[in-house]
């Protein structure tokens, strides 16, 4: 009798995996005018449905394979109890419950139009239909079937089949009891019924510690108590703003006792002290979407959704976020939606298909990092990663995105020989996709998170990139100066004696400042794979070295700009930075190194604390050249102008091992205070200085009415801020 209430095909399928709308058959299903429970239930013998607040038991017949039927004499909620190999259980259906996406759900999936996608798919512990458990959710248009595999399945596919949901090519289960730190992932089966790598969910909000890489349902519940930040915020990251950011990779900055890395609730309380203290406004931190590999820094991502659970989970990530903002401290993230690698339980032909890629590997692989581009113009993609970047917005209250690689992702030719790419549709080589891509990340960033700040890493000089959407730009809020850092890292390379004959590389970054919202970055980038330290590139014996290094940051810190730095790079680590250990603060120890800290966060300070030196970054009215030909004397003079009742600052920069006494030509008449001196005592120098200020005199210079006599220290950075008496000097020499 059980056998003719389903078609033995049907039951076959189940029982093997293969069948591709497992919801039709299992569950509580009308047949012949009678309801029938079919479960399967490998490893069970016998098997009971209950019914009603009894728990009335009806015993089902074993159809084989793990399979019973059961049927009823009218519609009911019910459970089951199970027995076998001398244990019984008892446990709910997941066969019995609706679906939990909803029409409008389904519409905008299908559509790629739903901006918070990680509210629909991935792992969210919910209560449905009266019952605590988690929904699962992914998108696999091209599967024949999906299961949700784990320790609570033993692995098998074929228990847990999930829905498709209509045309939208997504999945889903409501799986009864399952709890936060289920290790789970997805089992497909792709066209032609081809197993696949089991897959991370790549909407998972958590993951195992590596090398160990499934997913975990974890949390993304809970508020973040940073009201009063977040109202204020914009007023920290617009272009008027002092912006410096201190850039970090979380496992090496510091490590604790035993070599480990410190979790997010340690740096919480260590690295933002550290940054706040440092007069730093914003934490930049490498990527920490959860990665496979140690070596790639973070920059080779698996899990979008999942802060790395190196240091801990989404809660005591968001609990970091908290912290730094308590401290007035901003938080950006490096974002990586450039690439992502080939690693099987990824990405890669997820579905069985190049669904996050291309198929062409002239459009889809990316030959400098071995590894697999997103195929932006695919709308459910592009919805993909403009809902990840919303996603640290708006649930961390990440105040910032920084995105790599942006050249890569600009041009289809980009790192590649002719032949090897393919023109886009109007023959041309931008990569009109993934412009599009970042265009409407940026709209939808700044519409939605009011206050955030965007940033490009973009190496060429592609137009508009920090210029609004629509006036044709990219619409980013800030771009990296890559070519300020080549040209003046190139010129302090060099032996002072040399430097007269590269003195262009120090003010060639003057002729197009203005033509983006620039940030200068020391990057990472700058201080590994043998280009050494910031202390290694300078040349000279030990004291040059480190004066030449002050005398660089004071000119980067008095140069139009926001600023950035690598961590190490303000006390000048002697070695170049690497991954696998801490930073070396026992260098601390020694009073050149604690003089160059002692520079950079009385280089934040006197940036912070005057105008002049960060409201007009981004506008030609706040700079003017008083020498910028001083070819042989390698030194440089300019003014800094804020709004018009913002004290002006003259800075004097002098790139020689040779003291001078030096003329400049001063905007203004009155007394003019040393504000800064690298070659204060303070920082490690030999406090040659101007006794704190000098006062104007009507002598014309520079194309001023009036100007001083400036002792200016040998490869130093000196600035003068028009006098006001509760002025306070710092690192004022002699």
């Amino acid at each position: 009798m059980a056998a003719g209430l389903r078609d033995d095909s049907a039951l076959w399928a189940i029982a093997e995996g293969r069948h591709g709308d497992p919801f039709s058959i299992l569950g509580l299903q009308k047949q012949d005018g009678k309801w029938v429970v079919t479960a399967f239930v490998p490893g069970a013998e016998r098997l009971w449905v209950l019914t009603g607040k009894a728990g009335k038991e009806t015993e089902a017949t074993h159809w084989g394979q793990g399979i019973f039927l059961c049927p009823l004499p009218r519609k009911a909620s019910y459970r089951l109890r199970a027995e076998g190999h001398g244990t019984t259980w008892e446990f709910e259906d997941p066969f019995a419950f609706g679906p939990v996406l909803g029409e409008m759900d389904e519409y905008l999936l299908g559509e790629g139009t739903h901006k918070r996608l990680w509210q629909v798919l991935g792992a969210h512990l919910i209560t449905h239909e009266g019952v605590e458990g988690t929904h699962f959710a992914v998108w696999a248009p091209n599967a024949e079937r999906v299961s949700v595999v784990g320790d609570f399945n033993i692995w098998d596919g074929r228990r847990h089949p999930m829905r498709r949901r209509g045309p939208t090519g997504v999945w889903e289960i409501f799986i009864p009891g399952l709890a936060e730190g289920t290790i789970y992932k997805y089992e497909l089966r792709g066209p032609g019924g081809a197993q696949l790598p089991l897959k991370a969910d790549p909407v998972g909000f958590g993951s195992e510690h590596p090398p160990a890489n499934a997913s975990v349902v974890r949390s993304i519940k809970g508020g973040l108590s940073d009201q009063a930040w977040m109202e204020t915020r914009q007023d920290h990251q617009n272009i008027d703003a002092p912006i410096s950011v201190y850039e970090v990779h979380l496992g090496s900055w510091r490590r604790a006792p035993g070599d480990r890395m410190l979790s997010y609730l340690e740096l919480a309380e260590q690295l933002v002290t550290y940054v706040a203290d440092m007069g730093f406004t914003h934490i930049e931190l490498m990527p920490v979407s959860e990665y496979p590999f140690d070596g790639s820094w973070g920059y080779q991502p698996v899990g979008l959704f999942a802060p790395t659970i190196r240091h801990g989970t989404p809660a005591e990530f968001r609990a970091f976020v908290a912290a730094a903002h308590a401290k007035g401290l901003g938080v950006l993230l490096d974002w990586v939606p450039g690439h992502f690698p080939s690693d099987a339980h990824g990405l890669a032909q997820f579905d069985g298909t190049a669904l996050y890629e291309h198929a062409d590997p002239r459009e889809g692989f990316h030959q400098d990092w071995n590894t697999l581009i997103f195929n932006y113009g695919r709308v459910e993609v592009q919805n993909y990663l403009v809902s990840n970047a919303l996603y640290w917005l708006e649930e961390f209250h990440i105040d910032g995105l920084r995105v790599d690689a942006v050249a890569s992702m600009l041009y289809r030719d980009y790192s590649r020989k002719d032949g090897e790419w393919i023109p886009n549709r109007d023959g041309g080589r931008e990569n009109l996709e993934a412009i599009a891509m970042l265009q409407r990340m940026n709209i939808t960033a700044y519409g939605e998170c009011p206050g955030v700040m965007t940033v490009a890493e973009e190496s060429t000089a592609f137009p508009g990139v920090s210029r609004p959407v629509n006036h044709g730009g990219l619409g980013f809020g800030f771009k990296w100066n890559m070519g300020w850092m080549n040209d003046t890292l190139s010129y302090m390379q060099k032996d002072p004696i040399h430097r007269k004959y590269h003195h262009h590389q120090m003010t060639f970054g003057l002729h197009y400042a203005w033509t983006e919202n620039f940030i200068l970055p020391i990057s990472h980038d700058e201080v590994v794979h043998g280009k050494g330290s910031m202390l290694g590139k300078m040349p000279g014996d030990g004291e040059q070295k480190f004066a030449n290094l002050r005398a660089y940051y004071g000119f980067m810190w008095a140069h139009p700009g926001k600023k950035l730095l690598f961590m190490g790079q303000e006390f000048a680590q002697g070695a170049e930075w690497n991954h696998n250990q801490s930073l070396d603060w026992h260098q601390l120890d020694h009073p050149a190194h604690a003089g160059m800290q002692a520079l950079v966060r009385d280089l934040n300070g006197v940036y912070r604390d005057n105008p002049a030196l960060h409201v007009n970054d981004s506008r030609p009215e706040g700079f003017a050249w008083l020498e910028a030909g001083d070819a042989e004397g390698s030194s440089y003079a300019w003014v800094r102008k804020g709004g018009a009742d913002d004290p002006m600052v003259v800075v004097v920069i002098n790139m020689t091992p040779v003291a001078r006494e030096y003329r400049v030509g001063l905007p203004a008449d009155g007394h003019w205070d040393e504000i800064l001196n690298t070659d204060s005592t303070l920082y490690g120098g030999g406090n040659r200085g101007n006794l704190g200020g000098v006062s104007a005199q009507n002598v014309t210079w520079h194309g001023q009415q009036h100007s001083a006599i400036v002792t200016l220290p040998p490869l130093s950075a000196v600035y003068f801020r028009q006098a006001k008496m509760s002025d306070k000097p710092v690192g004022m020499g002699k």
